[in-house]
């Protein structure tokens, strides 16, 4: 590991480069604004991806003083809030936020003070509390990756003239929906999580390893699109309550919900709010949806959301045993699926055939998070990680759910069989899509 702390520094550099590169699409006039009620407003996330690296390695692991321990206490957390509370942090630009100035000479700090521990301290250091396997470098590293998401999601909420669009900007919004395909998967035991040992770095919740046995299922070969869920609109599903679990209807009843959140309507037309524009809705590209709305379209469908252990059948299993990735051990490459920051919104469902699974299911990692049905909680033996103790830990509440797979939006580095995503079921604003599954092979 000699390298390490070149890898690391270049990997914080890119990380940085990229958060500079997505404040950089808004308008100033964007800047103190809340596109979403239940998130901070936008000053608060360029202080806070700086601010969070420095508290945990610099000031935490490192015992290094403070920049300035006003604006490190207003930046530290920025968590996934209860929308049915009252939203967390200020709805405007009230006066304990920082100036735009303010906030740039905090982060250049933390940046010169990050940097110089990345390549100069001992940061792998075996028994340390905080830095067993490099374990509070590689946090800060990934946390950035993971924002990277929850501020694209959120740029997908402001008006258009606050953003500004890429020259290269221009969705993929050819080709027909794929024709609905179920596939059955065998029984077989899958790995959920891994061993601690067995990789660089994880988060708490991927560890440790358990095996499970998971029985054969009939799963879809392609995700739910949007020509299908228009479907289940237009047949009043959202009217009915027989689809609908007792929450999922009490918030389509509170909320006024209709249709998804990403779709909106401009005359009779069904139109696709795009990141930078608005499109013909898509009737080819995945749906992305909350996963009460997705749970109830499996049930008007009579079927069911996979579980996450049947997801990771579907995704990893194999007649030889479990892979790396969906389609083997070959590098995540374009060719293989949509993420990694390769498209600024989704493409069409089946256009990626090469990332498809043994099986032949496609998109499993890729173009939409995929809900699953399994509450997000710990494995057995679980224990929080020292450097962030309650990045999981304050989730396990039967209140989030398991999403698997990758979003446009998602880093390289998280393409791991280990990882696992979670949200609320009604949260809406998330790149997230479903498959339909049913149980036995049978279709």
């Amino acid at each position: 590991m000699s390298d390490l702390p070149s890898q690391m520094l270049d990997q914080y550099r890119r990380g940085r480069a990229r958060s500079h590169e997505l404040f950089g699409l808004l308008t100033d006039e964007a800047y103190y604004s809340q596109p979403i009620a239940l998130r901070h407003p936008v000053v608060f996330y360029e202080g806070h991806l700086p601010g969070f690296s420095f508290n945990t390695l610099v000031k935490k692991t490192l015992a290094r003083p403070s920049i300035d321990a006003r604006l490190e206490d207003i930046f530290a957390r920025g968590i996934d809030p209860d929308p049915e509370k009252s939203p967390n942090g200020q709805k405007s630009a009230g006066p304990h936020w920082p100036s735009r100035e303010a906030v740039g000479a905090f982060a250049a700090e933390a940046d010169r003070q990050i940097e110089h521990a990345l390549l100069n301290e001992n940061l792998d250091r075996p028994g340390h509390p905080f830095l067993d396997r490099a374990e509070a470098a590689f946090c800060i590293l990934e946390h950035e990756a993971l924002h990277h998401e929850t501020l694209l999601y959120m740029w997908h909420r402001l008006p258009f003239a606050l953003k500004r669009k890429p020259m290269d900007y221009h969705p993929h919004t050819d080709g027909s929906p794929p024709a609905v395909e179920w596939i059955g998967v065998p029984p077989g035991r899958v790995t959920q999580g891994v061993d601690r040992d067995a990789v660089t770095f994880g988060w708490d919740n991927e560890f440790p390893a358990r095996t499970e046995h998971v029985a054969a299922l009939a799963i879809e070969r392609h995700d739910v699109t949007n020509d299908r869920f228009l479907e289940f609109v237009e047949a009043g599903g959202y009217r009915d309550e027989r689809w609908w679990s007792p929450e999922g209807w009490q918030w389509v009843q509170r909320e006024g919900v209709a249709h998804p959140l990403f779709w909106e309507r401009e005359g009779s037309a069904w139109r696709w709010r795009g990141m930078f524009e608005s499109l013909v809705l898509p009737l080819s590209w995945p749906v992305y949806v909350s996963q009460a709305e997705a749970s109830a379209f499996a049930c008007w469908r009579g079927a069911r959301l996979p579980t996450e252990a049947e997801f990771q059948r579907a995704a990893y299993g194999s007649s030889a045993g479990e892979r790396q990735y969906p389609w083997g051990t070959d590098e995540p490459t374009k060719d293989r699926g949509v993420f990694d920051f390769s498209s600024w919104d989704p493409c069409p469902a089946g256009s990626h055939p090469a990332g498809a699974s043994a099986w032949g299911v496609e998109d499993l990692v890729g173009n939409g998070w995929e809900w699953t049905s399994t509450p997000f909680g710990p494995f057995p033996g679980f224990r929080t990680m020292a450097s962030y103790p309650e990045y999981s830990a304050d989730f396990f509440d039967n209140q989030h759910v398991v999403m698997k797979g990758a979003s446009p939006a998602t880093a390289r580095e998280l393409l791991r069989p280990s990882f696992r995503n979670w949200f609320r079921t009604r949260y809406p604003y998330v790149y997230a899509t479903f498959r339909c599954a049913r149980s036995g092979a049978g279709q």
